[in-house]
């Protein structure tokens, strides 16, 4: 198959800006929104996160399903960008806005607003992540893909990091503030995702004979080895991002003592992971997918070492550590989405069945899965060692605000070089796979 156009990549990649402006909103900012805006405890907070996350992933597969088994004029996977995107919006500014109820209410509001918001994040991002598998069937061209991606995506999450607090300043109080800025990403998200749905074409389609049944689909995961390993690096690499992104505010609000540096940190961390996915194809293409995420860990690592053992009061040294893990970090986040279409290929010519909304809803649940250990874990961690809102910590929190943003993304690292290295889809194994698929069904693009 040929590699696409410049203009339906571009496309391709805006639904992504549009993801962030949520994404990164919610991991950097909701805990922190729950715990000192909205005046939920910790201990609250953290099971509302559990909740939401949990209700969040288990839906994956049920959408995956649907998503594989669609049929519609505009294919299987883009008309859940059309019709999901504007709800998606109108949840993330329910959830960021604080109403005037008891404590019990806004708890109660938290709860609701946070699984509606998961439950469309599913609907609109698992047949978005599978689309990559629909446009093209070449291996290099879902690397350049995943970049161009995640080119977009970390913009729109650099967006957020450099303009949240600001614009939320703009605002009488920060709960006003919150929940304009979360009004207006709504609506620039909504307007990207119609462009993605406008600007791209699914070409990858099932072969006409097939009749996908749940069956099928339970092989298409289950009996697919590279998928598992590719969960195990999905899985590792959102609780590292959780923990560096969740953590950041409380790091510079009470280590640090520099609340001014917030945006900074969030700027410059997502700020170098744009100019380095420039670095990405080429390291694929020298070392291998599965070899260029171990080149990105063992970075990654560097810097989380080098971020706990650097003082509070050595301000550059933070950052530069900082930006050094953010480094390490694009290969494995760019990477695990440009492998997941091959393990699609791979269970079509392993089981013959095409399950792509399945084997990528598995993947979106486990990445979540970890989101939602790291998100409730670390809040729970705050709950246990005291942590509370506003007032001055105790050494013990401190201590584990500072392992938290540091140790344990590097503890993630660790694991994931090891899932990296067992990885078995080379570029020779899977072009393979596709010349024989291709061969059995000549009809396919």
């Amino acid at each position: 198959m040929s590699a696409l156009t410049g203009t339906e990549r571009v496309a391709y990649g805006a639904a992504d800006f549009g993801v962030n402006l949520y994404f990164i909103s919610v991991m950097s900012y909701l805990s922190f929104f729950y715990t000192d805006v909205f005046g939920l405890t910790p201990a609250d907070a953290a099971l509302v996160v559990l909740v939401a996350r949990w209700v969040d992933a288990v839906t994956d597969p049920l959408m995956g399903a649907i998503a594989e088994r669609t049929r519609s004029r505009w294919g299987r996977m883009r008309p859940y960008l059309l019709f999901g995107a504007p709800a998606f919006g109108l949840t993330a500014i329910a959830m960021f806005s604080t109403p005037e109820l008891s404590y019990g209410g806004k708890l109660a509001w938290a709860y609701v607003t946070y699984t509606l918001f998961g439950l469309l994040y599913t609907v609109v991002t698992v047949p978005y992540a599978s689309l990559t598998a629909s446009l093209t069937n070449n291996s290099h061209e879902r690397t350049v893909l995943s970049t161009v991606r995640m080119a977009f995506a970390f913009t729109g999450g650099l967006l957020v990091s450099v303009f949240m607090l600001p614009l939320v300043a703009l605002a009488d109080t920060p709960a006003d503030g919150f929940r304009n800025t979360m009004a207006g990403f709504a609506l620039l998200a909504t307007v990207l995702m119609w462009w993605t749905f406008a600007g791209t074409r699914e070409r990858v389609e099932p072969a006409s004979a097939t009749r996908l049944g749940v069956s099928g689909s339970f092989r298409a995961v289950f009996s697919n080895p590279p998928l598992a390993i590719v969960i195990g690096i999905f899985v590792l690499s959102m609780l590292a991002f959780t923990l560096r992104q969740s953590m950041g505010p409380y790091f510079f609000l009470y280590n640090v003592g520099r609340p001014d540096l917030i945006p900074w940190y969030f700027g410059i961390t997502i700020g170098v992971m744009i100019p380095t996915l420039a670095l990405v194809p080429p390291l694929s293409a020298r070392f291998g997918k599965a070899g260029a995420v171990m080149v990105g860990a063992l970075v990654s690592l560097i810097g989380s070492a080098g971020l706990y053992l650097t003082s509070t009061d050595q301000i550059v040294a933070l950052f530069l550590f900082a930006s050094v893990m953010a480094i390490g970090a694009t290969p494995v986040a760019v990477l695990g989405w440009a492998m997941i279409p091959d393990t699609v290929d791979y269970a079509e010519w392993r089981t013959g069945v095409r399950a792509d909304g399945s084997v990528f809803a598995t993947a979106s649940f486990c990445q979540k899965l970890g989101k939602m250990i790291a998100g409730a874990g670390l809040l729970g961690i705050l709950a246990a060692v005291g942590y509370v809102a506003g007032a001055e910590q105790s050494e013990a929190t401190e201590q584990a605000i500072a392992q938290l943003i540091s140790l344990g993304p590097g503890a993630c690292m660790l694991g994931l070089i090891f899932f990296a290295w067992l990885y078995p889809l080379s570029a020779e194994r899977h072009g393979q796979i596709i010349s024989e698929l291709t061969t059995s069904n000549p009809s396919a693009p």
